[in-house]
């Protein structure tokens, strides 16, 4: 059954609070984003401990291997249920994180989080991954960087939801995919490019959809997360 990500990018720790009470009775996961590991990260980790819900660490890790473990070891808390990594870093950085998150859950007496690996992010056009050096479409980058993913241990990967059949096809079904870039039927894109709706995502195998400005947005996020649900629901 695929769940439903509710992104928390919002500029402040009082608006993110009242995003998780206003939708604390839906069996959803919280993103924690740049914006608020960089604006409020400790309050928006100890309200989703309090609140007891579980939550995405989208910290996008990417360094050296030492330095992406030691961030991993970190971020390794009560709730956590993913964090994720940039595939780019490499197998060996993959690793670190992996091994790094199983350690530091084994010492909390933790259920280890999921890591999951960025591929190709879904704003990027083919001319984008051309100006940064990457021969070939988004969905060939996506698969060769899932499957370095796989073999370093992770979890899953976060793809485009166009990409899903393929890497299911390929690395299994239960290597587990996690997609941004989901707009509700109606919706504005943004910036996003390579965009599906819930149902859409669903049908074709998503295991994790993310949604943010429909819902975070809407004049009653309770009623458009429903909504998102519902949809959902369509073609579990």
């Amino acid at each position: 059954m695929a769940q439903l990500i509710v992104a928390l990018d919002v500029p402040s720790a009082d608006e993110a609070e009242r995003l998780i009470d206003r939708l604390y009775e839906l069996d959803v996961i919280f993103k924690i984003g740049m914006e608020s590991l960089y604006g409020y990260p400790e309050r928006i980790f100890s309200y989703c401990e309090a609140r007891d819900v579980r939550y995405f660490v989208d910290a996008k890790l990417h360094d050296i291997p030492r330095t992406v473990g030691a961030a991993m070891r970190a971020l390794v808390r009560p709730g956590a249920h993913i964090i994720n990594v940039h595939a780019l870093g490499g197998a060996e950085m993959m690793r670190a994180a992996v091994d790094a998150a199983h350690e530091r859950a084994s010492e909390l007496g933790i259920s280890q989080p999921h890591v999951f690996a960025v591929t190709i992010l879904t704003s990027h056009s083919s001319d984008d991954l051309a100006g940064i050096g990457l021969a070939g479409d988004a969905a060939a980058n996506a698969t060769r960087l899932a499957a370095l993913a796989r073999a370093a241990g992770c979890s899953g990967v976060v793809c485009s939801a166009h990409e899903v059949t393929a890497l299911k096809s390929r690395l299994g079904a239960d290597f587990l995919t996690l997609t941004p870039g989901i707009r509700p039927s109606g919706s504005e894109h943004g910036d996003q490019r390579r965009v599906m709706t819930p149902a859409q995502a669903v049908a074709v195998g998503a295991d994790y959809l993310v949604v943010g400005r429909p819902i975070t947005g809407a004049s009653d996020p309770l009623a458009a997360a429903r909504a998102v649900l519902d949809e959902m629901k369509q073609h579990a």
